[in-house]
């Protein structure tokens, strides 16, 4: 605690001794003569000439309350020496003072000085100041706190408890006083019966989890992370076929016996309305999977362009997000994931005629930031896109206006600019895009050449198709129309594509990398069959194909019978109304084919998740 000392001479002791009466006085007894007795109240007398401001007065602390005096004047609080709990008249200060709990009194001296008297009072002995109590400094004697624990020593450790006092326990938990470094398996609670025991004494490592092969546990690959999936250039090989995908996300291949066509079976399909109107939804749709391997779906829908997350892995909910108003006309969606792990859509915006690209800034695409890739014409019609071997997306299109197949190849990841190079401008040209990366590394583009009605390739050397090689796939009637292109397992592209002359789904598969020699089928010809056709390679390394059966108003998928698709198995998968255009199709992280589509009679977005890999309808084992 805090005192001031003052060096005192003894020439001045008379002095002294003289302040420490008065300030007794005057600060601890209220500064009052001896109160005689109450003689009779006179009349009021006039109020005196304010005389001169005293220094400040320190806000003392309440004391025992005494007799009551006569009133005074009210005089101004705090400021003029006089007013405050601790009155004691002129001449009080605190200058000097440290902890502003000191009251002293300046009074003239016998002039043999230069500085006067000065007589302190100390009141730390019982009180604190709110600033000690405010900063914690203040020492509290233990003897006058309350609720202290029993066993709490005044300062010193504190005294241990007892394991037997400590209330809500586990009953089998170790006290922590034996040393004990192993609990005994069979003291385990709730332990899986099937768990064998000889997991405690393994040791793993970071990156790997403990498999049970069969016959004992070992320590192996962790695997893929929550959310991955297997890769679709996985191949079970000849003579074997994938049953289904394990937890690790690696194909489970067996081998296909001669009674068993559909080795991997289940129930009916699961058909679900995703969207709805008021307008047509659904509209010119694309389909990827999402790195947490949840499809992604780009679609048109109330003049406006949509992007949709699926809730599971067969789409029976998803939760949708407006991209950007669009206007009446056909925008040409196609959505793939960068290399961000974030959905990238190129569409055309029918408002401004313009091609655009969107970046969306969360995997739902909540938000996007959307940017103008070309605006010279009618441009933006079919297009396709792909995330190239450097990373960056690129975009086939048609450009209306010059009637030619161009290309963008993004500069960044969110395709905030890009560099334009048109890939075909020999007649009317450029419809139906579609394009992927081949086994080159390259993009590979399929399209519709309007003016001769021809299929056509065009094959980039560089990764920005800056060079490339044209040809013409097949020119036996009006064919090329609703092409979709995928790279097959044995690297070579394959197409699928509507034949308008027969009514026919057709398709071309390459030869060579650069499609300079292909081969074409008729791959279903029952009816009028393969238009708005979407084209992937299912897990059995075979293509498999979405399309509109025209004939009958409904959807139809088909299961090529080879690599090269030069025939197919085709089944109704939807005919509950006119239901099957602007299909897109994909190969689900469970490794079944997924399909959406457009509902003509409901105006809905639809979606079937296939029970089987060849998606056959009601197939279950007996």
């Amino acid at each position: 605690m805090n005192r001031r000392v003052l060096q005192i001479p003894n020439r001045v002791i008379l002095i002294l001794a003289m302040s420490l009466t008065l300030v007794t006085v005057i600060a601890c007894g209220g500064g009052q003569d001896k109160i005689g007795p109450q003689g009779q109240l006179g009349p009021q007398g006039k109020p005196g000439v304010t005389g001169p401001a005293g220094s400040t007065g320190l806000q003392g602390f309440p004391g025992v309350a005494g007799p009551e005096g006569p009133q005074g004047t009210i005089g101004q609080r705090g400021n003029d020496g006089k007013s405050g709990i601790l009155a004691i008249g002129s001449g009080l200060t605190t200058s000097g003072s440290i902890e502003e709990d000191v009251a002293s009194v300046d009074f003239a001296s016998t002039g043999e000085e230069n500085t006067v008297a000065r007589s302190d009072h100390n009141h730390d002995a019982d009180y604190y100041t709110a600033a000690e109590l405010a900063s914690g400094t203040a020492d509290v004697a233990w003897s006058s706190l309350t609720g202290v624990p029993g066993d709490l020593s005044s300062g010193g450790t504190a005294s241990s408890v007892e394991w037997v006092n400590i209330q809500n326990r586990p009953a089998g938990l170790d006290d922590g006083d034996d040393g004990a470094a192993a609990v005994n398996w069979n003291d385990i609670l709730n332990r899986p019966a099937e768990l064998n025991t000889t997991l405690g004494s393994m040791s793993c490592g970071s990156t790997e989890i403990a498999i049970f092969n069969g016959s004992t546990w070992v320590c192996g690959d962790a695997g893929p992370s929550v959310g991955d999936y297997a890769i679709s250039s996985q191949s079970c090989g000849a003579g074997l076929v994938a049953v289904g995908v394990d937890a690790t996300g690696n194909l489970v291949c067996t081998t296909l016996l001669a009674n068993d066509s559909v080795p991997f079976q289940r129930g009916k399909h699961l058909v679900t309305t995703l969207a709805t109107g008021p307008g047509d939804a659904g509209l010119w749709n694309s389909v990827t999977i999402g790195d947490d391997g949840l499809p992604i779906i780009a679609y048109e829908s109330n003049e406006s362009l949509y992007l949709a997350q699926c809730d599971n892995v067969a789409c029976t909910a998803s939760t949708p997000s407006v991209v950007e108003f669009t206007g009446i006309g056909d925008l040409h969606a196609s959505v793939i994931i960068g290399t961000d792990g974030l959905p990238l859509i190129s569409y055309r915006n029918s408002v401004s005629s313009d091609f655009k690209i969107a970046h969306c800034q969360t995997v739902a695409c909540a938000t996007s930031t959307k940017t103008t890739i070309e605006t010279t014409g009618n441009v933006g019609a079919y297009s396709a896109l792909v995330i190239g071997t450097d990373g960056l997306g690129i975009a086939s299109y048609y450009d209306d206006t010059n009637d030619n197949l161009k290309v963008a190849h993004c500069n960044n990841t969110a395709c905030t600019s890009a560099n334009l190079t048109i890939i075909d401008e020999t007649g009317d040209v450029g419809q139906y895009t579609s394009i992927a990366i081949g086994a080159d590394g390259f993009p590979i583009i399929s399209y519709y050449d309007v003016s001769n009605a021809d299929l056509k390739v065009a094959h980039c050397s560089t990764i920005t198709c800056s060079a490339k090689t044209i040809e013409t796939i097949d020119s036996a009637g009006d064919v090329g129309k609703k092409t979709s292109i995928v790279i097959g397992i044995d690297g070579r592209a394959l197409i699928g594509y509507f034949d308008a002359t027969s009514n026919d789904l057709k398709t071309a598969h390459c030869s060579n990398v650069s499609c300079s020699i292909s081969t074409t089928s008729s791959a279903v010809t029952n009816g009028g069959v393969g238009d708005w056709n979407s084209i992937t390679i299912g897990i059995d390394g075979r293509a498999i194909v979405s399309y509109y059966d025209s004939f009958n108003g409904s959807l139809e998928v088909a299961h090529c019978d080879d690599l090269i698709c030069s025939s197919a198995t085709a089944v109704d998968v939807d005919s509950s109304a006119l239901v099957g255009q602007h299909t897109s199709i994909t190969i689900g992280s469970d490794g079944l084919p997924l399909v959406f589509y457009h509902d003509v009679t409901s105006r809905n977005l639809k979606a079937v998740h296939c029970s089987n890999s060849f998606c056959l309808p009601n197939v279950r084992n007996r």
